[in-house]
């Protein structure tokens, strides 16, 4: 039964556009931001244990070892999903928890606990879609040399056979990554994330083996999942916009849309590098070395749907000679930058906007755009949007209650673009709401919140957001309202 809140409920629904039939309603985790468990039934740690417990890399401290305890409460929050009537949950799998060295057999105890969740979800009527990969590598395969190193994607192939072997009766939709882009580039560029490397060409690098490593698994799926299976990767694609109507604020945008967009869907979705990528990178990496015989054609196997994670647009400019470049590109602060090439691009937050929490501005009209935008580049592809949301400081009333207005507003204006890119032509199939639970937000630790569902981290209490009740209203209609009746 879907969730309504009898306060916030409509009194009379009002006449609304239905979304397509067969539009799937969801809400996305990731593993290493919910589940906790660090140290049990066989789990050694990824690149974030070791990141999150090195001094000064997470904010207060923080560490993903108990999160939201979803390790342990899974059978609760999948209830929730259900009482909130999600037909889809995006989560992630562990690498390290089912495979801890990276290499060699499967840990049981690590698989029975996927196991026991998709069996959850289907028993909820619950849609499972699995993501192979939410930046958590086995920390024993970053000693080896991590994604720079081209013996990873073997690596990464051997695990997608163990888990379409242990999962595929069950899940339907598998995504091989979660935003290979900031694996690549915050994690061996900017060193924001784990495992916090500095170093602009491993970062190239990294990026062409998680291209490689991403066509190697939809091989591995292909021929171990059961015909009807979908295949799928999922970016953050940065709606890039110059800042003046400039040649070379033009020329800023043309950069940053390559190493933070082409990069990825040129050799996956055209099977081809862009030229102007190579053409800006090629002092720090020798992309005819990189690029071995049969790797474009491996990367551009194809997928059955794009997923696209969208939260603010990017905004860019060259600055004048003698001019500092970076500014607050949104994916953290450091002195080094997680765009090799382009480094001396400027970055702006859009004035007159309202801003969440991480100070991005809020912009809907950037994911109409950006959808529309790879609808007119690579006509026919399905897309999902497997990310969409806000954080802001949410807190328990003394009634017991976390309103969010903001909230509300931020998915009223984003599924009412997503509902004109459909209109207009872009075959969107579904929408994952970030996130289902506060969690721990990478760098940010716990101060930053997500979720629409309110964790208290002393007790693990979970309190639906006055946005969940909207949310499980707009899928119980199918439609979204054409006013804001939360």
């Amino acid at each position: 039964m879907t969730a309504v809140r009898p306060d916030i409920a409509p009194k009379q629904a009002p006449a609304a556009t239905k979304f397509p039939t067969g539009f799937v309603w969801g809400a996305a985790t990731a593993a290493y931001q919910v589940e906790g468990a660090a140290a049990e039934d066989g789990r050694t740690p990824s690149i974030w244990d070791t990141f999150s417990r090195t001094p000064g890399k997470v904010r207060n401290g923080d560490t993903g070892d108990i999160a939201a305890d979803h390790y342990h409460r899974y059978r609760d929050d999948v209830a929730l999903m259900k009482q909130l009537g999600l037909k889809a949950y995006r989560f992630s799998i562990s690498w390290s928890r089912v495979q801890p060295t990276g290499r060699g057999p499967a840990v049981e105890r690590g698989l029975d606990f996927y196991r026991k969740l998709v069996d959850e979800l289907l028993e909820a009527g619950i849609a499972p879609v699995a993501t192979l990969y939410h930046w958590d590598l086995p920390q024993e395969l970053e000693d080896a040399g991590g994604w720079p190193q081209r013996v990873t994607t073997d690596r990464f192939a051997d695990y997608a056979v163990i888990m379409a072997g242990a999962l595929g009766d069950r899940v339907a939709t598998w995504t091989t990554f979660n935003e290979p882009w900031c694996s690549a580039f915050l994690g061996y560029g900017s060193g924001v994330h784990a495992p916090g490397r500095t170093e602009p060409a491993s970062a190239l690098r990294a990026a062409h083996h998680l291209n490689l490593a991403h066509g190697r698994a939809i091989e591995v799926l292909r021929d171990q999942l059961p015909a009807g299976a979908q295949t799928s990767v999922t970016l953050n694609l940065h709606q890039v916009r110059p800042l003046t109507a400039s040649a070379a604020d033009a020329d800023a945008a043309r950069r940053i849309d390559a190493v933070g967009n082409r990069i990825f869907t040129g050799p996956m979705l055209r099977g081809e590098y862009p030229e102007d990528l190579l053409t800006d990178t090629a002092h720090l990496v020798d992309w005819s070395k990189l690029v071995q015989d049969g790797d474009l054609a491996a990367i551009s196997r194809p997928v059955d749907v794009l997923g696209i994670n969208y939260y603010t647009p990017t905004l860019v400019s060259t600055p004048e000679k003698g001019e500092a470049g970076s500014g607050n590109d949104v994916h953290g602060s450091s002195q080094f930058s997680p765009w090799p090439g382009s480094d001396h691009v400027a970055f702006h937050l859009a004035e007159g906007k309202a801003r969440t929490a991480m100070d991005w501005p809020i912009d809907p009209d950037g994911l109409y755009n950006l959808l529309m935008d790879v609808t007119r580049d690579h006509p026919g592809l399905p897309l999902m949007v497997t990310e969409n949301g806000a954080a802001f400081d949410d807190y328990v009333s003394p009634e017991g209650r976390v309103e969010d207005p903001e909230r509300i507003d931020y998915l009223h204006g984003h599924l009412d673009a997503v509902q004109r890119a459909v209109a207009d032509g872009a075959d969107v199939r579904g929408y994952f709401l970030w996130s289902l639970m506060d969690n721990f937000e990478w760098a940010y630790g716990y101060s930053k919140r997500f979720g629409t569902v309110y964790v208290d981290y002393a007790s693990q209490r979970r309190i639906p957001k006055a946005s969940a009740y909207w949310y499980s209203d707009v899928i119980r209609r199918h439609a979204l309202p054409e006013s804001d009746l939360g």
